[in-house]
């Protein structure tokens, strides 16, 4: 059974950080593109940031400089340290897990946490 597990969410004020973490299991997580994204109320899930197995990558626009995803295979675990953080990051975030095998393509999703900046 595949778990996504994410934590690190949280209340915190303009200009402050979060660490958030998305935990893996039941996937062989290195093969795994690993992602970013989050949704804000009224407004669709959008990227925020993403990594693949050969460590490729990519940022949304509005958190390039702030944000950094980094990932450590042996712990089965990706990260998302966000910085400078601005209200307007406030929104679910969630963890996304896929790799594309033989024409298929697998999906997994981790429940969400919530990040509100806020004073």
């Amino acid at each position: 059974q595949v778990q996504l597990v994410e934590s690190g969410g949280g209340l915190v004020q303009p200009g402050g950080s979060l660490r958030l973490s998305c935990a893996a299991s039941g996937i062989r997580f290195s093969v795994y593109a690993m992602g970013w994204y989050r949704q804000a109320p009224g407004k669709q899930r959008e990227l925020v940031a993403s990594i693949i197995s050969g460590n490729s990558i990519n940022y949304a626009d509005p958190v390039k400089g702030r944000f950094a995803i980094s990932r450590d295979n042996a712990k089965n675990t990706v990260y998302l340290q966000m910085n400078s953080l601005k209200p307007e990051d406030t929104a679910v975030y969630y963890c996304k897990a896929s790799r594309q095998l033989s024409n298929v393509e697998y999906v997994y999703w981790g429940q969400g946490t919530q990040v509100t900046v806020s004073s």
